[in-house]
């Protein structure tokens, strides 16, 4: 017979049942996980004008999800004590106590060998830049978080290399567009984590995490100018990206269409006059890199 443990967490007055899948799911945190593959297996059709086969995305995206999942694991172990003092991570299965650190350390050390192993197959290249992500996000970003507010930076790294990694993934080298991926994926981080932090600081102050600038009471102003110049350095970075890869026009005007799009929430977010100003421009960011990702996939189409 096969039986499923469930385990039941109290928090206030919700009962919530979590089974293995769904602990799993929480520990590898599978929409960000997803979102992560999704931008790589993208670079890479981009990188290859889609003359790669089904089999090597499918690998691609295997690798990327191991890789990105032992990352998020030894991040939720090393800041479960933390997790435990905020409504959104509380429920996670280490913090929580349904898994224990070894068993989550055990399965990290396993999904990043698998992923280290499906990347190198590509290339050692993308092996490198996988194992990097994998070091700086989880050794380097995590515990800074606690520290100075440089670890939002910090993060943006590894944060950008999903569009790096499936781009070199095919071309066994940094390509421009590699360089223009990157470039984009990590001005978009600092414009969307900065909504998220707005949105987030109570709790971030709660468990005494120290990167978001502010008085304890509120977060500091500037984080919302910061916003703003990230989301508006995209405009010249669409320009460059138009020039050297020779986009189509209407590709060309969607993309700055969607860059000002993008900019005019950041806007409302530093002008700060209307309620949910932050959390509509972390909407905004959540539809703005897929759009242009799929901007720039439809392009290599005509």
């Amino acid at each position: 017979m096969n039986k499923e443990t469930k385990h039941i967490i109290i928090d206030q007055d919700t009962v919530k049942t979590y089974g293995f899948l769904a602990d799993l799911n929480l520990l590898v945190k599978g929409r960000l996980t997803a979102m992560v593959v999704f931008t790589s297996v993208i670079a890479y059709l981009l990188s290859s004008g889609f003359s790669a086969s089904a089999a090597s995305v499918i690998f691609l995206a295997i690798g990327g999800f191991f890789i990105a999942g032992a990352a998020n694991i030894f991040n939720e172990v090393l800041e479960k004590d933390y997790d435990k003092l905020m409504k959104r991570t509380m429920n996670r299965p280490v913090a929580a106590g349904r898994m224990s650190v070894s068993t989550g350390v055990m399965i990290a050390g396993f999904m990043a060998l698998i992923g280290m192993t499906i990347l190198g197959m590509f290339n050692p290249l993308t092996a490198f830049f996988g194992t990097l992500s994998l070091v700086i996000y989880s050794f380097i970003y995590t515990p800074l978080k606690r520290v100075t507010p440089i670890a939002v930076t910090i993060g943006a790294i590894p944060g950008a290399l999903p569009l790096l990694i499936g781009s070199v993934a095919f071309d066994g080298y940094v390509s421009e567009l590699a360089i223009w991926l990157f470039a984009l994926q990590f001005l978009w981080q600092f414009t969307h984590f900065w909504a998220i932090g707005v949105l987030s600081y109570d709790e971030y102050q709660k468990a005494g995490y120290t990167f978001i600038p502010g008085d304890g009471r509120s977060p500091a102003k500037r984080i919302r100018y910061q916003a703003l110049l990230a989301a508006a350095l995209l405009i010249p970075l669409t320009a460059l990206m138009d020039y050297t890869m020779n986009l189509h026009l209407l590709s060309a005007s969607l993309m700055y269409v969607a860059a000002a799009g993008f900019i005019f929430y950041a806007i409302e977010f530093v002008r700060d006059r209307k309620e949910n100003n932050a959390l509509s421009l972390m909407f905004s960011s959540l539809i703005y890199l897929p759009v242009v990702l799929s901007i720039l996939l439809i392009d290599q189409l005509f």
